[in-house]
């Protein structure tokens, strides 16, 4: 039998694209690019939520004032509510979210896990940019109401309580779920996480700062970063010989619980 020629053997060591793609055992394997799918696919529907309040859409506009008008009436009768939600707002707000997230890193760095660390720094980094620049593109102005119960400066879409209470929630899940094991714990660190998420980005739309579209698109655009960053993390441990994760069941870094810094 023929020896294979240099193009076959230059195959079986350095399969194409094509291949490696969908290939769990190379760097830029199944994983990473069912991780990277996902980040464009949570764009999609931000993209086309931002067009559509770019263009004042007639439906989207109905909706968001209905919501808006209706959830303002029950705070209106309601102190006890507002005070609720103004207290939520305040405490899950960007900047005390931001400060929890540092702590977590130093916590991280002072174990070993630098990379694990950057990751973090990055999504929470990453996704902060983009809020105020995405706000000042879109320009659109939050609700005006009369006799409001809270008000809130500057533009209005994506909201920013949304967006930083979602790469908080996807950070600490992402980084914690090593931590928990498989029982009652893990399913209350879930709980907390989209808490957290759902809760502060409401408490916006009822306390009349933002429609509900901003809160949607602080979702969104949160979901898309914290996947993109990971898919990114997800290559990194690829090349570094890591093993292959599911980051929503095992978080980004899980040798890092038993070995600190090993990420």
């Amino acid at each position: 039998m023929s020896a294979p020629g240099p193009r076959t053997l230059g195959t079986a060591r350095h399969p194409s694209w094509r291949h490696r793609r969908l290939d769990p055992d190379h760097s830029l394997g199944l994983r990473l690019t069912l991780a990277a799918t996902a980040a464009f696919l949570v764009l999609v529907p931000f993209t086309l939520l931002a067009l559509l309040v770019l263009g004042a859409w007639a439906p989207l506009h109905r909706l968001d004032t209905s919501v808006t008008e209706s959830l303002h009436g029950y705070a209106a009768h309601h102190p006890a509510w507002v005070v609720l939600m103004r207290a939520w707002s305040e405490v899950f707000a960007p900047m005390p979210l931001r400060a929890a997230t540092l702590l977590v890193v130093i916590w991280l760095l002072r174990r070993g896990a630098r990379r694990l660390a950057l990751w973090a720094t990055t999504t929470m980094v990453v996704g902060g940019l983009f809020g105020p620049l995405l706000k000042l593109l879109v320009g659109r102005d939050r609700p005006e109401l009369l006799d409001p119960v809270a008000r809130a400066a500057g533009y209005s879409f994506p909201s920013g309580h949304a967006l930083n209470a979602t790469l908080t929630a996807g950070v600490l899940l992402l980084v914690f779920l090593p931590y928990v094991g498989r029982g009652v714990a893990r399913v209350a660190l879930w709980v907390a996480a989209l808490l957290l998420t759902v809760v502060t980005g409401l408490s916006r739309v009822a306390l009349g700062v933002h429609f509900t579209s901003d809160v949607l698109g602080g979702w969104l655009l949160g979901v898309a970063v914290v996947a993109a960053t990971t898919a990114a993390f997800t290559s990194w441990r690829a090349h570094a010989g890591l093993r292959p994760v599911q980051p929503a069941r095992d978080g980004v870094a899980p040798e890092v619980e038993r070995h600190p810094g090993a990420a």
